[in-house]
């Protein structure tokens, strides 16, 4: 998400100028003539803790089924997750070089189970739910898609499957995981597919 220089609303999504041309311009045109996928690395989380909770709802950030979201008033568009606006932003940006084409693939997404007390939002309720939604809007039949490209699935990778008990930095950097180092489950996720996306969180 780094190389985009604005992703709000989505349909103002652009590239930095400084790679836009040069970088991501060529390597559009690889991924495409190589019928290839866009990877990106999408953490609401992230942008939730960045604006510590003074505009974007938790609710919103966690891809809660219910929140209220918002209406991008240049194209109309309504986003119900923060994680969907990102996506499309990303959209937004190839579109804007002349590359409608070229399907995305989620390499990376998910919420960090713990904190320091500046990391709002980080912990263990949060984790869960976050992984478990984002499992369940990405196995949900029919296919969700986003608003920019409604019931086209994308690839997802949760990040992590165990904690880096070991990585530098704040305490988050070292709790992403599904699973302690020792193997025993940070805490439940259903990874089994729905036939609907409901708030009821089906955990095993």
């Amino acid at each position: 998400m780094g190389v985009l220089a604005a992703s709000f609303p989505p349909s103002a999504g652009v590239f930095q100028p400084n790679i836009a041309t040069s970088i991501m311009a060529p390597l559009l045109s690889f991924l495409r003539a190589t019928r290839s996928h866009f990877m990106i690395n999408a953490y609401p989380y992230f942008a939730y803790r960045a604006d510590g909770g003074q505009n974007i709802a938790l609710n919103f950030a966690l891809i809660e089924p219910g929140a209220a979201g918002f209406r991008d008033s240049n194209s109309g568009l309504h986003y119900s997750s923060l994680l969907e606006a990102m996506l499309d932003a990303t959209i937004y940006a190839m579109r804007a070089l002349n590359f409608n084409d070229i399907p995305l693939i989620l390499t990376e997404s998910g919420w960090p189970s713990k904190g320091d007390p500046h990391e709002i939002g980080a912990s263990v309720t949060n984790a869960r739910i976050y992984n478990n939604n984002l499992v369940r809007r990405d196995t949900v039949r029919p296919i969700l898609g986003t608003p920019l490209r409604p019931g086209v699935e994308f690839d997802t990778y949760i990040f992590a499957l165990f904690n880096e008990n070991l990585k530098p930095g704040p305490t988050s950097q070292r709790n992403w995981g599904l699973y302690y180092p020792n193997l025993t489950q940070v805490y439940p996720i259903n990874l089994r597919p729905t036939s609907q996306f409901s708030t009821n969180l089906a955990l095993s």
